[in-house]
């Protein structure tokens, strides 16, 4: 399907070359999905784990729990290849 811009108001359909630019545009885009998304993830992860962070200091005893949590949370990204795979991680839940 033919894709067109404004210009001036006017409805204007895209020129060869800006079928082939918009067509790279969208293959980048698509291409970056699975870093976008694993890049959130992380950022999730990552939150998580500062916010358990003073279990970890060498004057508080760290339960087997919270331990696990932990552990937990640094594999969830282990084994993910596609977009879906990070939309279907199920984070583990903080212990008491």
């Amino acid at each position: 399907m033919p894709r067109h811009h404004l210009i001036n108001g006017v409805k204007v359909q895209f020129t060869a070359e800006e079928e082939t630019a918009r067509d790279a545009e969208e293959a980048a885009w698509e291409a970056g999905a699975f870093d976008r998304a694993i890049a959130r993830l992380r950022e999730r992860r990552n939150n998580l784990l500062k916010a358990t962070d003073f279990y970890a200091l060498s004057d508080v005893t760290m339960s087997e729990d919270m331990t696990t949590y932990r552990q937990e949370l640094r594999d969830l990204t282990n084994g993910l290849s596609t977009v879906a795979d990070v939309n279907a991680v199920v984070y583990p839940t903080k212990p008491e």
